[in-house]
């Protein structure tokens, strides 16, 4: 057996959504929509299935999807992307987040994590035979400091792994965090692996701005985005890859071997979905602030204090700022079995050095499901006494 995998424990994704069923609770843990997505969207995709191409599509992607990818980044983000030479289309970004390490790391590169991060970083940086080197970034602020950059790039750094907005925290890196960034990766020459999965899921007038727009990181940066996350349709699994040709080339040979391509009637429907007007974007962004507004208000009614969200699914609980003195770990267990809702911990996105103060809740649900989550939380946090 491989060591990386079979050393690793079971995800906590699935620990806890076993939990949840063995004890009927309400699942806040994984984050996806309980919705739909959009019926023009998936009526495309079943249009594409019974009147188009069922055999194999181009390994980089049909030709109209990588042209609306780069027609709708160059619309949203001001991007200029040649459709031809810089744009891949992956079966889902953790697929091209797979690619990219694959192509860009070799035995012994050190690769920085950023953490709490998303759970598949780390093994496939290692299975890459990459050598990582941790930013610990810390509750409410998450942010990123030159000491910290200092620290973590040395002469050997190849790559830095970089998740904006970053999804554990519901939090968005400034201008200002991703210009010292890009500082590093100039000065130590190294390629910024950024998964940008969340960039449409923004709140409060927040904008976009890829790590690829910085001074000097257009030759250096793969971008990398996510249907599944723009139109809620998570398990639709397509991905896009953006970086320069002498990137995307390389990259695009790790892609051959991995998945080759992608059924073509959901990138058929994706090339539909991208071309939306702007008020779908807009609406799909209201609707979840909405949400995200309506739970955080009652999870502050029944005494949680909760982490800004400034953009993802998620909201986050601080327990000590709440009054609960116990760890995160130990209160999402308790809290499926003893109130039935199922959470995250998120010391589980560390590898060292982590935050136990903090549990995740996904908000992207129906009002009846949160509202059944609010009913089982009322009276958890502990009064003051008078």
């Amino acid at each position: 057996m491989n060591k990386i995998f079979a050393d690793l424990q079971t995800s906590v994704f699935e620990t806890m959504s076993r939990l949840a069923r063995e004890h009927g609770a309400v699942n806040l843990g994984q984050g996806f929509p309980d919705g739909a997505g959009p019926l023009d969207v998936r009526e495309k995709a079943a249009e594409a299935v019974v009147s188009g191409w069922n055999q194999y599509p181009p390994m980089l992607g049909l030709p109209e999807l990588r042209q609306a990818v780069a027609a709708h980044y160059e619309r949203f983000q001001g991007l200029s992307l040649d459709a031809e030479g810089e744009v891949m289309i992956t079966s889902g970004a953790t697929e091209a987040i797979t690619d990219a390490l694959m192509a860009v790391v070799s035995p012994g590169d050190e690769v920085i994590l950023f953490q709490p991060m998303y759970d598949a970083y780390l093994p496939l940086v290692l299975r890459a035979g990459g050598v990582p080197r941790f930013v610990t970034l810390k509750p409410p602020q998450w942010r990123l400091t030159r000491e910290a950059l200092e620290e973590a790039f040395t002469p050997r750094t190849r790559v830095v792994l970089f998740n904006n907005p970053l999804n554990p925290a519901a939090a968005r890196f400034s201008d200002e965090d991703q210009a010292l960034l890009a500082e590093f990766c100039v000065r130590h020459d190294a390629i910024a692996i950024c998964d940008e999965v969340w960039e449409h899921v923004m709140f409060d007038g927040r904008e976009h701005r890829p790590l690829m727009s910085f001074e000097g990181m257009r030759e250096r940066t793969v971008k990398i985005g996510s249907a599944g996350k723009i139109f809620s349709l998570t398990g639709w699994k397509v991905g896009f890859v953006m970086a320069a040709p002498a990137l995307l080339r390389v990259i695009a040979k790790a892609h051959q071997f991995f998945t080759f391509t992608t059924p073509p009637n959901l990138q058929a429907a994706v090339a539909y979905g991208l071309g939306k007007d702007d008020a779908y974007f807009a609406g799909m962004r209201a609707d979840f602030q909405r949400s995200r507004d309506r739970f955080a208000a009652r999870l502050g009614e029944l005494g949680f204090v909760t982490l800004p969200s400034e953009a993802t699914y998620f909201l986050n609980i601080d327990l000590s700022a709440s009054g609960i003195e116990e760890d995160d770990v130990s209160f999402c267990q308790r809290l499926v079995r003893e109130r039935k809702v199922a959470a995250i911990p998120v010391s589980a996105f560390y590898a060292e050095n982590a935050v136990r103060s903090v549990v995740r809740l996904c908000f992207a649900k129906r009002d009846e499901t949160l509202d059944a989550a609010l009913a089982n939380l009322a009276g958890l946090v502990p009064q003051p006494a008078h």
